[in-house]
């Protein structure tokens, strides 16, 4: 299925004006079915469906490891992806109800609940980096996003080492982005716990708490993090840069673990 569409519009430039064709980016509803029970409908683009559907529970705490799923089918044509899984966390089914709607794009629902602060551990090992290799990275990154370049309209997220990008997607949410990626890394048993996320959205402290459930120790953007995300890094040993442009870069927390 194809993430852009053509429409026709009218474009102004100045004083004149012209007919003339152009690409948007796809929004898709997808509806999650966890062991045939309908969980969320999900606004996102239609690619890496089945990296959403994982990363999404595992954010969620429906999942805990690669082991407790059975089987996964996806339904393109009707929007619906199917997962059935051999344990269920039972602990995040009695809260199921207690959803909250966050700052994330489009009014996402995120299963924001107290789980968050029993998975949310403090960074077991630092990762050193230079100033120079994650300004490679971003360089890295800006290359590699070509759905926005085309349409404008999605945010890119990626999972790095000091030197290169091992995943990278695009979505119309931060966090579909940021779970598609998730939800790969587990399905192909990547480690992230020596890794950096690379993301274009500003950093919130659902961002946050994702990459820590995943114990990510860096998070980079090229946008801004919020005061709340701040506390959290700093809480959570995490390495925070924002505004990470050019030669550019803002370092929030955890200042040891940057060389200059």
């Amino acid at each position: 299925m194809d993430s852009t569409k053509t429409v026709n519009i009218i474009r102004i430039k100045g004083k004149e004006s012209m007919n003339e064709e152009d690409i948007v980016i796809m929004e898709y509803p997808f509806t999650i079915f966890v062991n045939d029970e309908e969980i969320i409908t999900l606004l996102c683009s239609p690619n890496s469906l089945k990296e959403l559907l994982v990363g999404f529970l595992y954010s969620e705490g429906f999942l805990t490891s690669f082991s407790d799923i059975d089987r996964i089918r996806i339904d393109k044509d009707k929007g619906i992806g199917y997962i059935y899984l051999k344990n269920i966390n039972k602990f995040n089914e009695k809260l199921r109800g207690k959803r909250t709607i966050t700052s994330g794009c489009g009014k996402g629902t995120l299963f924001y609940n107290v789980l968050d602060s029993f998975k949310s551990k403090k960074i077991e090992k630092s990762l050193s980096l230079q100033a120079d290799e994650i300004k490679e990275i971003v360089r890295q990154f800006n290359r590699k996003s070509e759905l926005f370049l085309t349409t404008g309209g999605v945010h890119s997220c990626a999972l790095c080492s000091n030197q290169d990008i091992i995943i990278f997607e695009e979505d119309i949410g931060r966090h579909n982005a940021l779970d598609k990626i998730f939800g790969k890394a587990l399905l192909e048993k990547i480690d992230t716990k020596d890794k950096i996320i690379l993301t274009s959205g500003r950093i919130s402290s659902e961002i946050l708490i994702k990459s820590a459930k995943r114990q990510v120790p860096v998070i980079v953007s090229r946008s801004a993090p919020t005061s709340l995300a701040v506390e959290m890094a700093t809480e959570l040993g995490i390495t925070l840069i924002g505004f990470a442009r050019g030669e550019k870069m803002n370092i929030y927390t955890n200042f040891p673990s940057l060389i200059f």
